[in-house]
């Protein structure tokens, strides 16, 4: 065998290399593979490139063009001369590079301007192979969710205007709206104080964002809204006698008075959950609020200010390393 002759040969393990061993089973094979791209909602079809009529066409293929037939017709029989032009064009180049190309096509029919994919890869010199797949509900669907984002982003952004008026002068933190390091750190001492005197327990819970693949890119500005929609989400779930804060750039801090760790892990995880079902919008583009918590507990986890701090930061930590989104209780040490 020669090496012309061997280049020639069909890649080991691709469809041309099984079939040139199976030629009886080719036409059925063919016809099998129509048959299951068609429940996908494709449509495929095979074009002379000589006279530019279709010699083969699946059955959806006429109902989606809204014809009787497509078989033996032209495109210039079926679409408008400018839209004809178009796939003329299209189908030149297939022929030309001789690998499989994508193209994005709007056509009138019925009166109604439709979208769709078109797929095209030559056969041989003679014909060209093409699968449709219509687009249309789909892009109206990305263009009104685009619109429904739009809005919100808008909503969400006249709120925190309104906010930052009306909290002007409080001493809150001007992005989140929730009190800042020195407050929370008054807090925590009271509150260790308190349920010393009282004999009760409470739950410290350090909250960090997550790193978002959507930030990537964007900057600051992404930022600033995730630090705004996860104040709001503190603000809406946590009760009058808790405390919320921001303690960090990216870090966050809830006491919760008279909870013990079970509670406080229940509560925890519904805010999470919240958290990653909230719509946090920038530039039309959902960015996905992710949060890692390490809740410790008074005083089964520790008694002192830095040990309790210390204890939900290192569960922080653990969360993050799981991967983050999740609430990691902090450890409690025996004996």
């Amino acid at each position: 065998m020669t090496a012309d002759t061997t280049a020639m040969q069909p890649e080991s393990g691709s469809l041309a290399h099984w079939l040139a061993g199976h030629a009886e089973l080719g036409g059925a094979t063919l016809a099998g593979l129509v048959s299951l791209i068609e429940p996908l909602g494709s449509q495929a079809a095979i074009k002379s490139v000589a006279n530019g009529r279709y010699v083969f066409a699946s059955a959806g293929l006429a109902q989606m063009f809204e014809r009787d037939a497509v078989v033996d017709r032209t495109d210039a029989e079926l679409l408008k001369p400018e839209e004809t032009t178009a796939l003329r064009r299209v189908e030149q180049t297939v022929m030309a590079q001789r690998y499989p190309v994508t193209s994005e096509h709007k056509l009138e029919i019925g009166g109604r301007r439709r979208e769709f994919s078109v797929t095209r890869l030559a056969l041989g010199s003679e014909f060209v192979l093409s699968v449709w797949h219509e687009r249309t509900e789909e892009r109206q669907r990305e263009s009104q969710l685009q619109r429904a984002l739009a809005q919100i982003e808008q909503q969400q952004g006249a709120i925190e205007q309104i906010r930052r008026e009306l909290q002007q002068g409080s001493g809150r933190d001007d992005v989140s709206g929730l009190y800042m390091r020195p407050q929370f750190d008054d807090q925590l001492l009271r509150e260790i104080d308190l349920s010393s005197r009282e004999h009760r327990e409470f739950a410290l819970v350090i909250i960090a964002l997550d790193a978002s693949p959507a930030m990537a890119g964007l900057g600051d500005d992404a930022q600033l809204r995730l630090l705004e929609g996860m104040g709001r989400m503190l603000r809406a779930n946590t009760r009058a006698m808790d405390s919320a804060c921001r303690i960090g750039a990216q870090r966050f801090a809830v006491l919760l008075s008279g909870v013990g760790l079970a509670t406080a892990h229940a509560r925890m995880e519904q805010l999470r959950r919240q958290c990653a079902a909230q719509i946090v919008v920038l530039n039309g583009q959902d960015l996905g609020l992710s949060v890692s918590m390490g809740v410790s507990s008074f005083p089964h986890t520790a008694s002192r200010q830095e040990e309790l701090l210390t204890a939900s930061e290192a569960a922080v930590h653990e969360a993050q390393r799981r991967g983050g989104n999740q609430v990691v209780l902090a450890s409690i040490a025996f004996g």
